[in-house]
């Protein structure tokens, strides 16, 4: 049932006053679609791990996340937005934000996100340009083609980037970001 706006802030009211909700939020509890995420957003903002797994987010639900993960104060250590149509154009918006100094994002899934190279790039650029706080990143089961892979495994090659797992299936194998390390110097 689709729920009226006055319905929409009086379960945003609710889900903030919850403090079970606000540790992890299940996005598909309440709504799979991206206009629940939008709705919601104050909720995703007060949360400390969102999950927004096959939602229909798109690139326009991405730059309403990074306003999430740039507020201050940022709650939001974990975002999982596997299994949603983001593209590349969707996950650049979201690699910019975690630029941002507010952002404290630690773990970020974007699994079967359809990210390729040119994401790839992105993500690298952006982790050389601002170390973030991100220790973790899922890109497995998307289509980085060889070029994409060889940037994954160089990594951002800067002293400060906290980037301790990068999870990528090309074939059958899965690397963490040491292993990628190790795998370049050979």
């Amino acid at each position: 049932p689709k729920l009226s706006p006055a319905q929409w802030s009086a379960l945003v009211f609710v889900l903030l006053t919850s403090e079970k909700e606000l540790d992890v939020f299940d996005l598909k509890k309440y709504s799979r679609s991206e206009e629940g995420l939008l709705r919601l957003l104050p909720v995703v903002k007060a949360s400390r791990a969102a999950l927004l797994s096959g939602c229909g987010v798109t690139d326009k639900g991405c730059a309403s996340l990074v306003s999430a993960l740039n507020s201050n104060p940022s709650h939001l250590r974990e975002l999982d937005l596997s299994n949603n149509d983001l593209k590349d154009s969707g996950v650049k918006l979201l690699f910019a934000g975690l630029g941002n100094p507010n952002c404290k994002l630690e773990t970020l899934r974007l699994s079967g996100c359809r990210v390729t190279e040119e994401g790839c790039a992105s993500l690298v650029l952006a982790l050389k340009s601002n170390p973030s706080h991100l220790r973790e990143l899922d890109l497995s089961y998307n289509h980085p083609g060889d070029s994409g892979v060889r940037l994954l495994s160089a990594g951002p090659g800067d002293p400060h980037c906290r980037l301790e797992k990068l999870k990528y299936v090309e074939g059958l194998c899965q690397f963490s970001y040491q292993t990628c390390l190790i795998y370049q110097a050979s």
